[in-house]
């Protein structure tokens, strides 16, 4: 299971945000990048990890939407906050499920 939800994470949805991104390239789609990237764990790590390291260069053009938002100390916190969230969520979730079988 772990193996799949990385696998979704890392190339499908990543796949399914460049579509869309690529499909609706004449909008503005600065907001729904920092939407899209706080859905998938991984990248925000990514993007947290390259931001920290100040080697934002390497993200290209969109480096600067998420400088604005994750490169500040309020974009960090709620980067934490997310990225608890991403990890809180499915241990609470489970045990709850745990709690409530009969072993």
């Amino acid at each position: 299971m772990a193996i799949l939800l990385w696998f979704y994470f890392t190339l499908i949805f990543d796949g399914i945000v460049l579509f869309l991104l690529f499909q609706l390239m004449d909008y503005p789609m600065e907001k729904p990048m920092v939407v899209f990237s706080c859905l998938n764990p991984v990248d925000l790590a990514r993007i947290l990890i390259l931001l920290k390291l100040d080697i934002s260069a390497l993200m290209g053009a969109t480096s600067a939407i998420f400088q604005d938002f994750f490169g500040n100390q309020w974009g960090i916190v709620a980067t934490i906050d997310i990225m608890l969230g991403w990890a809180i969520t499915p241990l609470w979730w489970s045990v709850r499920k745990f709690n409530r079988k009969d072993l």
